[in-house]
């Protein structure tokens, strides 16, 4: 897709990798675009974000209604997409939801500069290669130290946590998925799934 207005090229699949040279635009090009479409800066490629569709937001906003009270407890900055965090000159990403610890607060401004300590990306069929391969060595590139991949249709949550320059799958035991960058954080994964289906079939409690 081209738009002529901002002499950039809009593509709606990302980069097959990051190795060799980013693309050919910056923060400067991607600060200049108009609110939509909504886009990310992916290796200095403008890629085009996919609207999300229901079963995404349900996930989203179950997982946004938990981690919003420990994070209200305890100080930490959460937000949930559209919020920009600048990774390098040559991407800015927009992931689901990230939490920023409250030692770390200052980083966040009109945007987040550098890499939150937990980021969030919920799966759909169309963003698997993007959140499972591009955005993972982005984010482990920048030093995000822990990424949850949710996948909806799966019913899983991957936790990985950076090691040196890339990612380990941390091992979960039993249905509690506990972070290992907050050590007080934990989902219940069969609470949890159990509530998005409530909300998807308006089942009540109990």
């Amino acid at each position: 897709m081209y738009n002529r207005a901002m002499a950039v090229v809009l593509e709606s699949e990302p980069p097959q990798s990051v190795s060799g040279e980013p693309g050919p635009f910056r923060e400067a090009d991607y600060l200049a675009l108009p609110a939509e479409p909504r886009c990310e800066l992916l290796w200095g490629h403008l890629v085009v974000t996919p609207a999300p569709a229901v079963k995404h937001q349900v996930v989203l906003v179950s997982l946004l209604r938990r981690l919003a009270e420990f994070a209200l407890e305890r100080g930490h900055l959460l937000l949930v997409a559209p919020a920009d965090v600048t990774l390098a000159e040559h991407t800015v990403l927009q992931p689901d939801l990230l939490l920023v610890a409250r030692e770390r607060r200052p980083a966040a401004g009109a945007r987040v500069e550098g890499a939150p300590d937990l980021v969030v990306e919920i799966q759909s069929p169309s963003t698997g290669r993007r959140d499972r391969v591009v955005k993972l060595a982005l984010y482990a590139r920048s030093g995000v130290r822990e990424y949850w991949i949710v996948d909806p249709e799966a019913r899983t949550v991957d936790l990985l946590t950076l090691e040196g320059e890339s990612y380990r799958v941390a091992m979960q035991e039993g249905p509690r998925l506990a972070s290992r960058r907050f050590a007080d954080l934990e989902l219940d994964l069969d609470a949890f799934w159990d509530e998005v289906d409530r909300a998807l079939t308006g089942r009540l409690p109990g």
